[in-house]
């Protein structure tokens, strides 16, 4: 008798899972704007990049220094629904790297993949780290380390190499950005991505160090003016945020305008180190970001997040509105 009261508990608690199942599917594609966070676990420092007509995000996994020896990447259609591609890059492929492995900044170059990061969190020349470089067939990985050693592995003009931004401009040249600890320097890059190239005026390191600089640089074009962006404040603080300047080179002078991103105290703290997505064609603009939720205290609690960045009729950024919403649709043309 127990036997089939059991067996008839059990189909139906089947039957209930399966009816539940399809159902949640439906929910997931039935969504409507992304939600803040866009995708559940703890990251930080997203970078956003469009790869064959995909949105892409690479974040830093946020955990303790030395758990931190893999990344994630994340793929989406239209901004809202991501798919998960776990460990594109790990200490399996890259040897030299120990711990502390942030900011990844990706780049594709002639049908290949290329993600630069920090890594170990050097503290001065004689430890082993840097920025390295890994490469891909794919954007989703894996990647493989590129130089077997990093690339820029001392600290220079007083900046940690860390937190590494490519831009390329419009002629065709790539540079990185780059820097921790109060500065910033600009590198030019080699057309193979194997090292730096002294400027015309044989600078090889450029210093464009911005008031009020932390770490976290962006740079992007538009309408003719270059935009350099970046990270202030503390990064586990409530007061994290980002700032930025306009200028007519990528090496400005670089005069900072202001404060555009910061913590909404009904939202979310630690809004910071982000990224910018232009749908290619038009003037519209994104940004993703990390911030901190209300209920954590844990310094590395951050999660991933996007909301719309809009500029005025002078080209100046208007101050970003966190929300818990996030972004509608958008899909690539």
């Amino acid at each position: 008798m127990k036997r089939g009261i059991y067996h008839k508990i059990f189909l139906t608690a089947a039957i209930a899972a399966a009816m539940v199942a399809p159902a949640r599917r439906a929910l997931a594609q039935d969504k409507k704007t992304s939600g803040n966070p866009v995708v559940e676990g703890w990251y930080a420092d997203p970078e956003a990049k469009i790869f064959n007509k995909q949105y892409w995000l690479y974040p830093t996994y946020s955990a303790k220094y030395n758990e931190q020896v893999f990344m994630d990447a994340f793929s989406s259609p239209d901004l809202v629904h991501w798919t998960k591609h776990p460990h594109i890059v790990d200490t399996s492929g890259v040897k030299w790297v120990r711990r502390a492995l942030w900011a990844p900044a990706v780049t594709e170059k002639g049908g290949k993949y290329y993600i630069f990061f920090g890594a170990n969190d050097i503290q001065n020349n004689n430890e082993k780290g840097g920025i390295g470089v890994a490469v891909a067939d794919n954007p989703a990985g894996p990647f493989k380390d590129y130089l077997g050693k990093p690339l820029i592995d001392q600290i220079i003009n007083k900046a940690q190499p860390i937190d590494q931004f490519v831009f390329k401009d419009d002629n065709g040249q790539y540079y990185m950005i780059y820097g921790g600890w109060g500065q910033c320097n600009i590198v030019k890059l080699k057309d193979d991505f194997t090292g730096v190239v002294p400027f015309e005026d044989g600078v090889t390191y450029r210093k464009i160090t911005p008031e009020g600089y932390v770490e976290g640089p962006v740079m992007f074009k538009r309408k003719g003016k270059y935009y350099f962006m970046w990270s202030e404040g503390g990064w586990t603080g409530p007061d994290y945020r980002v700032a930025y300047a306009v200028g007519d080179t990528p090496f400005g002078p670089f005069k900072r305008i202001a404060t555009i991103l910061k913590q909404d105290a009904s939202i979310a703290t630690g809004a910071g180190h982000h990224s910018v997505i232009n749908v290619p064609g038009t003037d519209e603009w994104y940004i993703v970001y990390h911030r901190r939720p209300l209920t954590e205290t844990d310094g590395n609690h951050r999660v991933m997040c996007i909301d719309k960045m809009y500029f005025d009729k002078d080209g100046m950024i208007q101050p970003v509105k966190i929300t818990n919403e996030g972004v509608a649709a958008r899909v690539l043309r």
